[in-house]
């Protein structure tokens, strides 16, 4: 997991630490007020080595102050993910390969109230599915063909069902089906994947980069239905990335990278771009293609986060920034409907953002929340709006890095 750069939607990944050198004073400095409200901010403190994530509570994400030092809710392990679901947050801890600690929460009075902790295994990909939390363990060696998946009840609190997926059987290709992330479509589950040779030390690359397939699994029993199958891109997503969206009309849209490897190198000829299965459908729309390279003058999606009325901010990297596993740092309105595309403007310099949050937040009326930890230190909340793609500073974060923007009910 040391390769994640980001803290994603709902997710695990491996935390970019900063350091920065404090201003001493000899004026005493009281501490900042406990704040209260529904938004949970997840904070990585400044450190030289690892160290946990505090959850901060704030009543707006406009404007404000919250900081580390002496406030928030210590998580334990330096690794975490989390997701909301039915009025909970989930705080769950990636465990490097062994069991991993799931801290819920609810929120009383503007603050975090502990509901329960239990154990499940590390995972790789989860998200709500009905009143659970489906969580996927997934292989990425060719002598174990077989994923674990977890349904977790979100009254109950408890593991109810388990099962096994034999993702070489989901490829079919002779090499294994690794999930990208999961979605709820209506009754169904999709799970879109990079088909990945699992051996030889190339656990990540593959021989078919110009191929995008998503798994359809009814559920709870997660039965295989079927596999659907697009050659107008590469695989969708990217590793503990989400590359799908729903919108109000239930079509989902799916973006690819476009960051397939073999040998080491980048080897699909397809362009970062969007494709869409129509709602009530389980197969790709091949009268929809928008193609985010020619329309963006070059740049390629890495992650999203879906506004409303077929809009999404985007990040976004040039080909120069391209990697396997680079967040970008740049925004972009994104909008399905119409195809167009506009760079956002009123973000910090480049060279003084240190990281964009994967996990961010919008009500989808239009406006998204990112957070944004720049070089110095410090955090703020941006609200990013899609119509006139501006983003405007909001809340400051003191002593440490956003890695999460949500809220809880």
């Amino acid at each position: 997991m040391t390769k994640m750069k980001n803290r994603i939607y709902a997710t695990a990944v491996a935390l970019t630490m900063a350091s920065f050198t404090l201003s001493c004073s000899d004026d005493k400095v009281e501490p900042a007020p406990d704040t209260k409200g529904n938004y949970v901010l997840a904070v990585t403190p400044v450190a030289a080595t690892g160290v946990a994530d505090y959850l901060l509570t704030a009543s707006s994400l406009e404007s404000g102050t919250v900081t580390t030092a002496g406030q928030g809710v210590e998580q334990d392990g330096t690794y975490r993910y989390y997701v909301t679901h039915n009025q909970k947050f989930f705080s769950m801890l990636y465990g490097q390969g062994n069991p991993g600690a799931v801290t819920t929460y609810n929120v009383v009075d503007g603050k975090l109230n502990k509901l329960s902790n239990f154990q499940t295994e590390t995972v790789q990909a989860f998200a709500p599915v009905n009143d659970d939390i489906l969580l996927l363990k997934i292989p990425r060696n060719i002598t174990n063909p077989l994923a674990n998946y977890y349904r977790v009840n979100t009254n109950s609190l408890t593991i109810t069902g388990e099962g096994i997926l034999n993702v070489q059987e989901v490829a079919g290709n002779g090499e294994s089906a690794f999930f990208t992330w999961i979605k709820q479509v209506g009754t169904k589950v999709f799970a879109p994947y990079m088909s990945v040779q699992a051996c030889c030390g190339a656990a990540f690359e593959t021989s078919f980069p110009d191929n995008a397939w998503i798994a359809v699994y009814s559920y709870p029993d997660m039965k295989l239905e079927k596999v659907i199958k697009d050659d107008r891109t590469s695989f969708i997503g990217r590793y503990f990335t989400d590359g799908l969206a729903v919108d109000e009309r239930n079509d989902v849209y799916a973006f690819s990278s476009s960051v397939a490897k073999k040998d080491g190198k980048f080897s699909s000829t397809k362009p970062s771009a969007i494709t869409k299965i129509a709602a009530g459908t389980t197969e790709f729309d091949k009268s929809f293609f928008y193609d985010i390279e020619a329309a963006s003058g070059g740049k390629s999606i890495t992650n999203w986060i879906y506004v409303g009325q077929g809009k999404f901010v985007a990040q976004m990297v040039t080909d120069e920034e391209k990697g396997e596993y680079t967040n970008g740092k740049r925004l972009a309105i994104i909008d399905v409907y119409n195809k167009t595309y506009k760079d956002v403007t009123g973000m910090p310099d480049l060279s003084t953002i240190k990281a964009v949050t994967n996990n961010n937040y919008s009500a989808k009326d239009g406006n998204a929340y990112i957070g944004v930890a720049l070089t110095d230190g410090v955090s703020y909340v941006y609200k990013v709006n899609a119509a006139s793609a501006t983003a405007t500073q909001g809340l400051r974060v003191e002593g440490g890095s956003i890695t999460a923007v949500t809220r809880v009910d």
